[in-house]
């Protein structure tokens, strides 16, 4: 039995009030440095919450199956997409039909194109270096207007936290009781109420703020008419900031733009145009093009060990961990409320004899589809690139012309 979505926000929001060190009163809404006092209450309401919500993480935009209840299931036996749950895409498809592959790095999508198998998503491999989009499987859901980023949004919320100093890597939120969790812990593991936490803390300007200028609700690519932007609210969704900030609640990305963003945190802070060439001729004469220098360099360092620490430890450790090639990424699994649909989101990259390549994947179906699920694929992509001796084949981007 699925909790109510209302409860879920209830608690996430409670609880941010809880264990945020702070006052929402001392906070302004524009971008800039800003201290803070601690205040703390309502911890008894709290502590019940929490572990009845953390129970169902996977689950807690489902709520809009209880008001359609029917049309739902009469959709699913018509269908027969899915076998359970308010969700109406599949979780097997063939993904790669429709697709325009003349100008990929045939490695780079075979590499992909056998890690995704039969499932339901789109797989986007890039090199963080350049700007040059390698591969993108199912190109049709790609460049569709985006999907709830999920718990992958927790990137760009950490970022958008260290650059306002409301924290820094080691400061510790108590999530209940005498729980505390720092950032390093807390992306590995996906913490929702950290994460919430930071959301009200940093308030909706100033996420919104860093969003755009991490290139959300816009474009990614320089050259792909049929891209579509991910869209970003313009108001605290009515869910709160703490399930925005935890969840992605009222945005939308695509594929692309998480790759772009994945690119410049890979790279140290050059957001490229994503650049994705139509034939062979064109693959070998891309000039790099960067959008915006983002000034995260100083706050990649705070960040690495917990994208790492997802892989080794935390909610992408199916992947393998191998420190010889260590991969850095984030999870993501929620519904997306709008379709509905499943979704299982996995963001990464890995630096691998100097050169820095990004793999996002983005899972949609039912209850098979999750991060966890989404960084196997994700892992597969890159052991095929290992297998293939990918890296050593292949020459360092120069990436100085365009800058």
């Amino acid at each position: 039995m699925y909790l109510n979505r209302q409860v879920i926000v209830r608690s996430l929001t409670a609880l941010a009030l809880v264990a945020a060190p702070f006052s929402l009163g001392a906070i302004t809404t524009q971008p800039g440095k800003h201290s803070s006092k601690a205040k703390n209450s309502k911890k008894t309401a709290v502590r019940k919450a929490v572990p009845k919500a953390a129970a169902v993480t996977v689950k807690t935009s489902v709520v809009v199956a209880k008001a359609t209840a029917a049309p739902v299931k009469k959709a699913a036996r018509k269908t027969a997409t899915v076998a359970k749950g308010p969700w109406r895409a599949p979780n097997y498809a063939v993904s790669t039909e429709g697709d325009s592959f003349d100008g990929d790095d045939l490695v780079a999508r075979n590499a992909a194109v056998s890690a995704l198998g039969r499932l339901n998503g789109s797989v986007v491999v890039a090199d963080a270096d350049s700007g040059r989009v390698l591969t993108v499987v199912n190109q049709k859901l790609a460049y569709k207007s985006g999907y709830q980023p999920c718990s992958t949004i927790k990137v760009p919320v950490a970022l958008a936290a260290l650059s306002e100093t409301v924290i820094d890597r080691l400061t510790k939120i108590r999530i209940y009781g005498n729980t505390k969790v720092a950032m390093t812990e807390a992306l590995a593991r996906s913490n929702n109420y950290y994460f919430a936490s930071l959301g009200e803390k940093l308030g909706f300007e100033r996420m919104s703020y860093y969003a755009r200028l991490f290139g959300l609700g816009e474009k990614a690519s320089l050259n792909i008419d049929e891209e579509q932007p991910g869209i970003l609210p313009s108001e605290t969704p009515k869910s709160g900031m703490g399930m925005m900030t935890s969840f992605g609640d009222g945005i939308t990305i695509t594929p692309l733009e998480m790759a772009g963003l994945m690119g410049a945190v890979a790279n140290g802070g050059t957001l490229y145009y994503l650049q994705y060439p139509k034939n062979a001729q064109q693959a070998g004469t891309i000039v790099p093009q960067v959008k915006r220098r983002l000034d995260i360099d100083m706050l990649i360092p705070e960040i690495k060990p917990g994208m790492m620490g997802a892989v080794e430890y935390g909610t992408a450790r199916r992947i393998g961990f191998d420190p010889n090639e260590p991969i850095y990424g984030k999870t993501g699994t929620c519904t997306d409320t709008r379709t509905p649909t499943h979704l299982g989101w996995f963001g990464s990259f890995t630096e691998v004899n100097n050169q820095r390549l990004v793999v996002v994947v983005l899972l949609t179906g039912g209850s098979a589809v999750s991060g966890p699920t989404a960084a196997g694929v994700a892992g597969n992509v890159y052991k095929n690139l290992s297998a293939d001796n990918y890296f050593a084949k292949r020459p360092t981007v120069i990436a100085s012309a365009g800058q």
